[in-house]
């Protein structure tokens, strides 16, 4: 049993967390790093609540599960199906989630019970809507029930989102969001958390980090949020008449996860799960009209299977990578570490034209269907990555040194540890565990 002790440059904070590096039958298992701290703006004052989270199976979306022994907050504002919007939001006389939404006060907490919640138009919060540095305002599960918000009832078109958030400072935890016309949750405020969230079967992106407004100046593209211990899969645009990020539409937009386009700076991915996404597990696109986004950190993830959605049907414009992590010859200092990439439909992790230099390191990439790690230019720094089974020899422009195992032919000694099928879980704490 090795521990590591993992660091934050910005706040100084060490964590110790043991990982099992010895092998029985061929398996490994290796819990990724994690740190608590986040960045130097503000998230430190909700780190109390971000790690209170329970274990995860990938079959049955329990990434939303709160933990069953957490402790009611006081003064609570109670959400139900079933709920009116004359109510008085208590437990016994819940409200609805718009009265709710607008009646929260910085610091306060929204409960939404258990059940499914039919909704045909957008959630909004909007700007302005805010809790604050040390008082978020939080949209939580109740202990150890499930919250299903669903849009069926929407048709798919842009405009036709789940959650739209504009607001900052709130902290979403134990929700499911699913079959909305457009992105599953649009974030566009700044400095929140989205924790133990699943988003699914939603007709575009499932969580995508953009301008909150067509029109929104860069200063205020969305910045500094964390997406924590959360899950997206099975998303997927199907209409090309419909307006997407990709006017010819046709299975090219719908990824597990994305901050593309306008997207500011500081935000971070963290023990997250994209899995069988019509196009991307994750999309940092960048294109000419709007220029650079901010740098994104994905740490301690898994991207599989995309590019063919769980009942095995796939679109014939899906681009179908991991990790796609740029675009349109636009340069992007992005960082992804410890991170897993396994039978995706073309690349692992790729640079996809983004010439910028990049963090790779610890990461693991197994088995998709073109190259393991596609980067083609640039400056990027790789260390300490192992790629496997690749589906053509790796490509690496850059900065890489000895530590890596690269696929050229054939598989490095380390590829043994990587055999078999592949489980993953979250741990009590969130912590992302893939195992073979």
């Amino acid at each position: 049993m090795k521990t590591l002790a993992i660091w934050s440059i910005c706040l100084f904070t060490f964590v110790n967390i043991p990982t099992n590096q010895g092998r029985d039958d061929m398996s490994r298992k290796r819990s990724v790093r994690a740190a608590i701290a986040v960045s130097s703006a503000g998230l430190l004052a909700a780190s109390a609540t971000m790690f209170a989270m329970t274990s995860a199976n990938a079959e049955t979306d329990e990434a939303a599960a709160p933990d069953t022994a957490a402790q009611q907050v006081e003064g609570a504002i109670y959400v139900a199906p079933n709920g009116a919007d004359g109510a008085a939001g208590t437990e016994e006389d819940p409200t609805t989630l718009a009265t709710a939404l607008t009646g929260v006060e910085p610091g306060g907490t929204i409960y939404m019970r258990d059940g499914q919640y039919d909704y045909s138009e957008t959630v909004y919060i909007e700007p302005g809507n805010d809790g604050s540095e040390g008082a978020l305002k939080t949209l939580s599960a109740y202990p150890g029930e499930t919250p299903v918000l669903n849009f069926s009832a929407q048709t798919e078109d842009s405009a036709n989102r789940g959650i739209a958030m504009g607001g900052d400072w709130w902290h979403f935890y134990g929700l499911i969001v699913e079959h909305a016309g457009d992105n599953g949750i649009l974030l566009g405020g700044n400095d929140n958390i989205i924790e133990r969230v699943v988003t699914r079967l939603n007709r575009d992106t499932g969580l995508q980090l953009s301008r909150y407004t067509a029109d929104a100046p860069e200063e205020t593209w969305p910045k500094n949020n964390l997406v924590l211990s959360s899950e997206s899969h099975d998303n997927v645009d199907s209409s090309p008449s419909e307006s997407h990020d990709n006017v010819d539409s046709d299975g090219e937009d719908a990824d597990g996860f994305a901050a593309k386009l306008t997207s500011g700076e500081g935000n971070v991915f963290r023990n997250t799960v994209a899995h069988n996404n019509i196009d991307d597990g994750w999309d940092l696109y960048t294109k000419d009209d709007t220029g650079p986004i901010g740098t994104v950190t994905i740490e301690n993830s898994l991207a599989y299977e995309n590019g063919t959605l769980s009942d095995g049907s796939q679109a014939g414009n899906g681009d179908r990578n991991g990790y796609k992590l740029g675009g349109e010859d636009i340069a992007v200092d992005h960082t992804i570490t410890d991170s897993y990439a396994v039978n995706n439909g073309k690349h692992g992790i790729t640079y996809n034209s983004n010439p910028g230099s990049m963090t790779v390191d610890g990461n693991v990439s197994i088995g998709n269907a073109e190259r393991n790690f596609n980067f083609d230019a640039g400056s990027s720094t790789f260390t300490n990555n192992t790629s496997c089974d690749s589906g053509d020899d790796d490509r690496i422009i850059g900065n890489a040194d000895d530590s890596n195992q690269f696929y050229e032919g054939s598989n490095g000694s380390r590829c043994a540890d990587y055999a078999g099928e592949m489980a993953w879980s979250f741990t009590e704490d969130g912590t992302l565990e893939v195992t073979f």
